[in-house]
């Protein structure tokens, strides 16, 4: 039987950041986590963990990393070993590490904007210099795209340029990459002598026919260049319990980022190991089932700005349940997450903080049962039609 994710889930009394930070008054689609209850064999693996009342120190069993393994390998025929995993509590926390293990104070840090903030934030908290090169926005008619401008990557990059972050599914475009564009990513990184952190904590989330490549399955000399984040978090509606991993095939490079983390990123605590090895074995049926739904939110959301809100534009994303909307011909004065947040009591995310690219945008969180989304978009025309009237 498929998974009921239209019953409206109250997340006010969870303590939830994204239903508490705002008014009462205010829907929140915002933050990137669902309003889905986790699926039924996590809460199970939660409960019989609590059961046995054992909190004490824990390493990722051996059954951990064989079952990534496999997983890995039946998803991208990418073969790996449980020794080239190294655990972190959060894809954040990974990024961050990256930039302290690759370079030295005052190296750059290549990003592709706009981009998921932390990117932007990490190489800073590291002393990198942050090398914006923004992604070139496709017109459509009343949707749009983006394509990697290689043209404003060579003109960022020095001689001081030691990292790329890419991000794979993108946020916030929703852009999946084909192998032709990452082949030309990877060739291009080889050309500088970049080694590549890919972000692709997204991986599971594919909306329709979507299919998802490593940069890393393309050649061996990519993978040895090449840090890989993945995690559970999103796909599976946990990213409270701290629960992510790096795959880094190339012993040298996996010895310079465990050295970064030696001493100051902690080991994932018990929950989130129970819960990652659970995802990851017994929750196929729900994620498929989960993009079946959220495929139907992206077209509903897509159809919605076409049909309805003529004063917008946007994307049609391949992955992630992530809309991001051009406002920038809408009328609003001002930033357009302020005037949604205040006129139409939408909380969505603010353009600006994703960097070049980003003023006039604002992103919409669509991993929500189907009336919340339609609440959301009915809220957010009715301001936008109040305004044309003024």
């Amino acid at each position: 039987m498929p998974h009921d994710f239209d019953q409206v889930f109250d997340r006010r009394r969870t303590g939830s950041i994204k239903w508490t930070f705002y008014g009462d008054d205010v829907l929140p689609m915002w933050v990137a986590d669902m309003d889905f209850p986790a699926p039924p064999p996590i809460l199970a693996a939660l409960h019989a963990r609590i059961d046995r009342g054992d909190f004490g120190y824990e390493l990722p069993s051996p059954t951990l990393g064989e079952c990534i393994c496999e997983r890995i390998h039946r998803l991208y025929r990418w073969d790996i070993t449980p020794d080239q995993i190294v655990y972190i509590p959060s894809l954040v926390t990974g990024l961050n590490a990256v930039c302290r293990a690759i370079g030295e104070s005052g190296d750059g840090v290549l990003v592709q904007t706009p981009v998921y903030p932390p990117f932007l934030t990490a190489p800073v908290n590291q002393g990198r210099v942050v090398q914006m090169a923004e992604l070139t926005l496709v017109p459509n008619g009343r949707t749009f795209g983006y394509r990697v401008d290689y043209e404003r990557m060579a003109a960022v990059v020095n001689d001081r340029t030691r990292l790329f972050i890419l991000c794979n599914p993108h946020n916030p475009t929703g852009e999946a990459y084909n192998r032709e564009e990452l082949l030309r990513m990877a060739a291009f990184c080889e050309q500088h002598d970049l080694i590549i952190c890919s972000d692709e904590i997204h991986c599971d989330l594919l909306l329709g026919d979507t299919r998802h490549t490593p940069i890393a399955t393309l050649a061996p000399e990519i993978a040895e260049r090449t840090i890989t984040l993945m995690a559970p978090s999103k796909t599976f509606n946990i990213p409270g319990l701290k629960a992510s991993f790096a795959i880094v095939t190339d012993p040298n490079l996996r010895k310079r980022l465990m050295a970064a983390m030696e001493g100051i990123v902690p080991w994932l605590n018990s929950f989130a190991l129970a819960a990652m090895e659970v995802a990851y074995r017994d929750c196929d049926d729900w994620l498929s089932d989960l993009r079946a739904y959220l495929t139907a939110n992206r077209n509903a959301v897509t159809h919605f700005v076409i049909e309805r809100m003529p004063q917008v534009k946007t994307t049609i994303p391949q992955a992630t349940y992530l809309a991001w909307f051009d406002c920038r011909e809408a009328g609003i004065e001002g930033n357009p997450y302020e005037f949604f947040r205040r006129e139409a009591k939408v909380a969505l995310n603010d353009g600006v903080p994703f960097g070049a690219g980003g003023e006039g945008f604002v992103r919409l969180n669509f991993g929500c049962p189907r009336a919340l989304l339609m609440e959301g978009l009915e809220r957010m025309k009715s301001a936008l039609d109040k305004r044309s009237f003024k």
